[in-house]
């Protein structure tokens, strides 16, 4: 498998955990929403964790910088951390609107943060690591749990 597939794939199911999490707070559905949330939180931060702690590094020694590309992403990720805790927030409070307000950005956020991951990043990864190197990182990033 190569990392684009892997992450994109991983992409996709966060961001429909995140669809789920939103209908449900439009509906006013508070307990499933909060645990629509919680799924799409977990996901995206233990994505977040697999691609700080064995993909960046790895492209980061691979590449002799860290002050490219990843360096972008993990400022990028810190932001999104923070529209999470804000949702939380909102979750908690039954806040329908402030929730949805914040979905928008995150929304927006996350659809730019993917495009860029995706079109350059994990392409540059491809291209950079041999197959066995992907291999090998895919299989750590798998093992990474919150």
């Amino acid at each position: 498998m190569i990392i684009s597939r892997y992450l994109t794939d991983e992409h996709r199911d966060c961001d429909t955990k995140f669809a789920d999490a939103e209908k449900a707070v439009a509906e006013a559905k508070w307990e499933e929403a909060e645990e629509k949330f919680l799924s799409f939180s977990n996901q995206t931060l233990t994505h977040f964790a697999r691609e700080e702690e064995e993909l960046f590094p790895a492209f980061e020694e691979q590449t002799g910088t860290d002050q490219g590309p990843t360096q972008v992403m993990k400022y990028e990720h810190n932001q999104v951390r923070g529209l999470i805790g804000k949702m939380a927030e909102a979750i908690e409070n039954q806040d329908r609107d402030a929730y949805l307000s914040l979905c928008e950005s995150m929304m927006i956020l996350l659809q730019q943060h993917n495009m860029k991951e995706e079109q350059m990043l994990y392409a540059m990864c491809d291209r950079t690591f041999q197959v066995e190197d992907k291999e090998g990182i895919i299989a750590k990033m798998r093992e990474v749990e919150l």
